[in-house]
C-alpha cells in the first residue's frame, strides 16, 4: 500500500483543510489524462470531499489520501512524499519504497 512521509502526511493535511471544509475531505490520486511518455504512469491530484466508492483510503496522521481504483497497484509498494518552494507552490514525488 502507499506510504506517505511524515512531510508530506503535513503537506497533504494543510491542503485539504485549508480547501475544504467537508469530513471527509482527503486528497485524491488518480490517474492523469494524457501526459506522460508511453511507459510511464502520470498521475493527478485533487481535493475532493469525500472518496468515490471504489476508492482505496489510505489514513495517516492527517488527512486522507484516496487511491482511484485504476493506480491502486502503481502505486502499491511506493511511497508519496511532498514539498514547498520558495513561491509556496506544492510538488509531490512518487518514490519506490526503500
Amino acid at each position: 500500500m502507499l506510504t506517505l512521509t511524515d512531510q508530506a502526511d503535513t503537506i497533504v493535511t494543510a491542503i485539504v483543510t485549508n480547501q475544504s471544509e467537508a469530513e471527509n475531505a482527503g486528497l485524491r490520486i488518480h490517474q492523469a489524462e494524457g501526459a506522460g511518455a508511453p511507459d510511464e504512469a502520470a498521475f493527478a491530484v485533487q481535493i475532493v470531499a469525500e472518496p468515490e466508492a471504489a476508492d482505496l483510503v489510505i489514513r495517516g496522521e492527517g488527512s486522507p489520501v484516496y487511491l482511484d481504483e485504476l493506480v491502486t497497484d502503481e502505486l502499491d509498494d511506493k511511497v508519496l512524499d511532498a514539498a514547498v518552494n520558495e513561491e509556496g507552490a506544492v510538488s509531490f514525488q512518487i518514490l519506490p519504497r526503500a
